[in-house]
């Protein structure tokens, strides 16, 4: 290998790890940040639960258009470009000064780290040889876990010493370095459908509908309307498929999902796993803080276990995946999930704390596993040419999978708490609500162990792709 192609796949790996880490970073820290925003804008739990839902359901949206729109304009502008948007909206969110104002920050950041994640992988699979490519992305994944857990640990820490806007100023910083040193070492552009047509109304399409769907799932337990929101919704992403079967350049090869089963089966398998995993870092910090009566530190540090075991064993994951079939790997780490996941129906206010890091650890373990695997797997399912739909069509099953996972915890407290505050609800109502959830993830997560070993074989016949 010559040297620049080292060079190349070095500031590959640091720009897709750096951003694998601050999206998802975001997203979580700002979980312990929610009482305290709370209390300075003295705003409603409905409004509240827009600060996390606005960024989830703007970045499922976008992911696929950006996506497409990479592949014809070129992968590393619009990582680029989504790079400086995101810290832009960072910074004002910190700077905001109504809760109004934040929601709309909130969801412009989340178009911006559609932008981000649509092409990041796409860019990693194609600077990286196929007989590396695992151990590239299992590091990735190892970054996003460690961002998307470690935020409650940071977030909570800086939260409760700085204030809830230095978690955005902390991001803002980060995600205006990451450009500059990107465009300076990664040169290069990688377009896979340069040419083509951009498919404006289909991207229409599916951004109403994926976003009517979500919004009436998220809002059902508060709004009458909202059931019918979601089944528009859904009128409409059917409509986006059989409108899509007939486009000469579509913004996602619909037939990938009849004739590729891997592709359709990885795909299946992530949403899956978010969404009985995605939410257990919010149900954790509520039991830790409100039922045990831990502080935002404290429980930070317990549920440091969890992202310590994904970055340690996520890059051996992937390089494993490189000889051993992912399916069964990434299948072994979705049923290490379910075994956790299970054993924390059994949370009681007496459970010891070393039973539940211990807990955390395999749930970990199992995430691990699953993750640069399957990636892996979905990522070498497709022709180079398709890499920036695989990858946003990847990312918005991970999207689509933790809004899912957070519309059904709000759901669930709708119906067992209600409107009351943290501060002055029942344990017991919270414990029950709780458990019911841990036993739906669970019985999600066992569901998806099938979807993964139904996938196929890769590394025999990397010759499976659609044409």
């Amino acid at each position: 290998m010559e040297k620049t192609d080292t060079a190349r796949e070095r500031a590959t790996l640091v720009a897709v790890m750096s951003t694998a880490f601050l999206v998802p970073f975001i997203g979580s820290a700002v979980n312990l940040a929610l009482p305290s925003l709370g209390k300075e804008f003295q705003s409603s739990a409905l409004l509240l639960s827009w600060v996390v839902t606005s960024y989830l359901l703007a970045s499922a949206a976008f992911l696929l258009p950006f996506g497409r729109l990479a592949d014809i304009v070129g992968r590393r502008k619009v990582f680029l470009g989504g790079l400086a948007l995101f810290s832009l909206f960072s910074l004002l969110c910190a700077l905001t000064r109504s809760i109004q104002l934040l929601i709309a920050f909130r969801l412009l950041q989340g178009i911006a780290s559609a932008m981000i994640f649509s092409t990041s992988m796409a860019i990693l699979t194609s600077v990286f040889p196929p007989n590396r490519r695992g151990k590239a992305l299992g590091l990735s994944v190892a970054s996003t876990y460690i961002g998307l857990s470690l935020g409650p640990v940071l977030g909570g820490w800086m939260n409760h010493n700085m204030g809830w806007r230095s978690i955005f100023y902390f991001i803002a910083f980060l995600s205006f370095v990451v450009p500059i040193y990107t465009a300076a070492n990664l040169k290069g552009e990688w377009k896979g459908a340069e040419g083509e047509k951009f498919d404006l109304a289909g991207s229409l399409l599916y951004v109403l509908g994926l976003v009517a769907f979500l919004y009436g799932m998220s809002s059902i337990a508060s709004s009458s309307w909202s059931r019918y929101i979601a089944l528009l919704g859904l009128a409409l992403i059917a409509f986006f498929v059989r409108y899509e079967l007939r486009q000469v350049h579509p913004i996602i090869e619909m037939r990938l999902f009849v004739q590729n089963i891997t592709f359709a089966f990885s795909n299946l398998a992530t949403m899956i796993n978010y969404s009985a995993t995605f939410a257990l870092g919010f149900l954790m910090s509520l039991y830790l803080q409100v039922i045990l009566g831990h502080s935002s530190q404290a429980a930070g540090m317990i549920l440091l276990a969890q992202p310590l075991v994904m970055a340690l064993f996520s890059p051996l994951a992937g390089t494993l995946s490189d000889r051993v079939e992912p399916r069964l790997v990434a299948s072994a780490g979705m049923a290490l999930s379910t075994v956790g996941i299970f054993f924390f129906v059994f949370l009681g206010v007496k459970t010891p704390l070393f039973l539940i890091v211990a807990n955390l650890t395999l749930i970990g373990l199992g995430f691990a596993l699953f993750s640069s695997p399957n990636t892996n797997a979905v990522m070498g399912s497709v022709q180079p040419r398709l890499y920036g739909i695989a990858s946003s069509t990847l990312g918005t099953m991970r999207l689509v999978g933790q809004a899912l996972s957070m519309a059904l915890v709000t759901l669930l407290m709708a119906i067992y708490i209600g409107n009351a505050q943290l501060s002055s609800v029942n344990p017991n109502n919270l414990m029950q609500c709780i458990h019911i959830a841990f036993i739906l993830f669970s019985l999600l997560c066992f569901i998806g162990v099938f979807a993964s070993i139904a996938r196929g074989n890769i590394n025999e016949d990397r010759k499976q792709v659609v044409q």
